[in-house]
């Protein structure tokens, strides 16, 4: 987690307490141990003569600024510069690149401003925009003629990307003859709905003929497809996940899980391990020593969880830096099958994630929002199923799914499932937008923040995704969201979805 806020800091040439408060205050309060931290990293790699990856961009821009005449050496050294993908250049690249084109001006960059989606990792869109103000002699050359999309997508794509206020203007014009059809917008009942219509639409398409190496379901976050992922499992459609690996096989996913198997299944070694080695100063070795202590007890032969799990546990032996943890634990699992009586799943989840896991989440991976939604969507999902056991003995079912294997008549090819970050460049004959709804897309820290830059980018995420299809778009989106313990209540459609003509889709009724 550190080493990404060093690194984004230098790309961005921000200090660590502007880093930390824009892309990670929830360890704001860590700021003093933080800056101690980087102070001894820095002084480190001084000592040992060694750089980092950032270190190789951040010190030559230093070693430019320091000394003109090396500057004006490999200034004079690379005559042409040409840059790809320049919208997605941050402030340490930009700087390093108008420092080896100060005297010549011999400069080509490529860029799509419309494309501009990565900000969150340091990519600053102003380096495009603001090009022919630092380059007065430039020309541009717009490429408008697209050869992916029959035309009724990209005049969708042009309406959807009007509304931004910042970007270069550009029309985009098909070579292509009209479609079959045009895109539809399928507003659906709820998640599970949404997902048996893409499941079935796809099934369709394959009966079809059309190949499922060229079917996509594109998505704003990765828990987006969580449901969609267990139909086409049920289904037998094989898939294939470039946004990370299954929702399921995740380690967050996996860890939490760890602690309500055990609970069900005192007996149940791999999933004690894996919970005691969260905790700090427990390896495997402390583990395996925890274990045999714990088989020590006559209760952990039952077949059902003890009355107290905290009354057998808590004085285990565990290290000193380790017993806080320890104790918060056992008292974890007290809350997870109180008196002996298993809670529901969704309880279950929060009360692991409140006592126990958020925090370690926060430390253990940088992207810890993402991973938190994951874990909430999760004990919404998990509301449905009458049991803790029943929703164990789903998710075994699905970890268990064998990639390869799929039915016959699908064989040859699997559907790709995608964030819209990651499908960036990528194409398909066939695309499905899923949960296009207000707090999903755009995100809701971007609507409650009120940031018209953060709802530009979200804007632009939007049109990459509608720009991957070639013949065919599917945008849905469910009314009802489910949450844990939160109850039912109804989902605003995309505010993008009221920001083009209606006549550009078509709207299906789904029974």
């Amino acid at each position: 987690v550190l080493s990404s806020l060093f690194s984004l800091a230098d790309n961005e040439g921000a200090n660590i307490r502007e880093t930390l408060e824009n892309a990670y205050p929830y360890l704001s309060s860590h700021l003093d141990a933080i800056l101690e931290v980087h102070g001894q990293y820095v002084a480190r790699k001084q000592e040992t003569n060694s750089m980092d990856f950032d270190d190789l961009l951040l010190n030559v821009v230093r070693l430019f600024q320091e000394q003109e005449h090396l500057r004006a050496l490999y200034g004079s050294r690379f005559r042409h510069i040409l840059v790809d993908e320049y919208q997605d250049t941050n402030y340490l690249q930009s700087r390093l690149i108008d420092m080896l084109a100060r005297e010549h001006g011999q400069l080509m960059v490529v860029g799509d401003d419309a494309q501009s989606i990565y900000s969150w990792r340091g990519a600053d869109m102003e380096n495009i925009l603001s090009f022919t103000t630092r380059y007065p002699a430039a020309k541009t050359f717009k490429i408008e003629t697209n050869y992916r999309s029959v035309p009724e997508i990209l005049e969708l794509s042009n309406a959807a990307i009007a509304a931004n206020e910042v970007q270069i203007e550009k029309q985009l014009r098909s070579v292509r003859p009209t479609g079959e059809m045009p895109p539809a917008l399928v507003p659906l009942n709820d998640d599970r709905m949404q997902a048996k219509f893409v499941v079935q639409r796809i099934r369709d398409l394959i009966e079809e003929g059309t190949d499922p190496n060229e079917i996509a379901v594109l998505y704003r976050a990765h828990f987006h497809s969580m449901e969609l992922q267990m139909e086409l499992t049920r289904g037998e459609i094989p898939f294939r996940i470039t946004s990370g690996i299954r929702f399921f096989e995740q380690a967050h996913i996996k860890d939490v899980v760890a602690f309500m198997r055990f609970v069900v299944n005192p007996r149940d070694e791999l999933s004690f391990r894996r919970m005691a080695m969260l905790l700090p100063g427990i390896g495997p070795g402390m583990a395996q020593k925890l274990w045999m202590r714990w088989t020590a007890c006559p209760e952990s032969r039952q077949e059902t969880p003890p009355a107290s799990f905290s009354a057998l546990m808590l004085d285990f032996p565990v290290p000193a830096k380790s017993r806080t943890a320890w104790t918060q634990l056992c008292y974890t699992l007290d809350e997870l099958a109180p008196a002996g009586k298993l809670a529901g799943p969704a309880s279950m989840l929060l009360s692991i994630n409140e006592a126990v896991y958020d925090e370690y989440m926060q430390a253990a991976f940088d992207n810890y929002d993402q991973r938190r939604q994951d874990l909430l969507h999760l004990a919404g999902f998990s509301e449905r199923f009458e049991s803790t056991e029943d929703f164990l003995s789903q998710l075994s079912l699905l970890g268990n799914t064998d990639d390869e294997s799929a039915a016959a008549d699908l064989s040859g090819g699997s559907v790709t499932l995608s964030t819209i970050h990651q499908a960036k460049g990528l194409e398909w004959s066939v695309v499905f937008l899923i949960g296009l709804c207000d707090g999903m897309f755009p995100h809701q820290r971007v609507i409650d923040d009120g940031d018209l830059s953060g709802l530009e980018e979200e804007r632009r995420l939007f049109y990459v995704g509608i720009t991957r299809a070639k013949d065919q778009l599917y945008l849905t989106y469910p009314r009802w969201n489910c949450r844990a313990q939160g109850g039912t209540f109804m989902q605003m459609p995309s505010r993008f979805l009221d920001e083009f003509p209606a006549g550009l889709v078509e709207e299906w009724e789904v029974e």
